[in-house]
């Protein structure tokens, strides 16, 4: 059984890594699964959040709906970043589960700056917890 301070952090190290994989990926110009790894980076820093917080989600949607609802609609994290998270949750549906759905270079290289920019705001919030 881990605290939730250790999971919290384990958590934010998943993000990190799955930040790194989205970079060699789309430099290798894999960029349906780069857009994988960039949602799972917002997935896992996102659960980083909530756990701190004493919040429970069972779901990959349960997660994006708390994110939205508690940093998104109060202003934590500009709105911005909750369209990122939102539009990485439905690139990576599609690029994982429908046939003949390509991410391009164009649409997911510029996410991965955001996606980096989205972990150190949360980082920054999960830190003044």
């Amino acid at each position: 059984s881990y605290s939730k301070e250790e999971l919290s952090k384990y958590r934010i190290e998943r993000s990190r890594e799955s930040l790194e994989e989205a970079k060699i990926l789309g430099a290798s110009g894999y960029w349906n699964t780069t857009a994988n790894r960039l949602y799972y980076s917002c997935f896992y820093i996102a659960s980083a959040y909530l756990v701190i917080n004493d919040f429970q989600a069972n779901t990959h949607a349960g997660i994006k709906r708390i994110f939205n609802k508690e940093l998104v609609s109060t202003n934590l994290i500009e709105s911005s970043k909750g369209l990122l998270y939102n539009r990485l949750f439905n690139l990576r549906q599609d690029a994982d589960y429908r046939d003949y759905s390509d991410v391009t270079q164009k649409e997911i290289e510029p996410m991965i700056e955001q996606v980096e920019e989205l972990i150190q705001q949360m980082v920054d919030l999960i830190d003044k917890k």
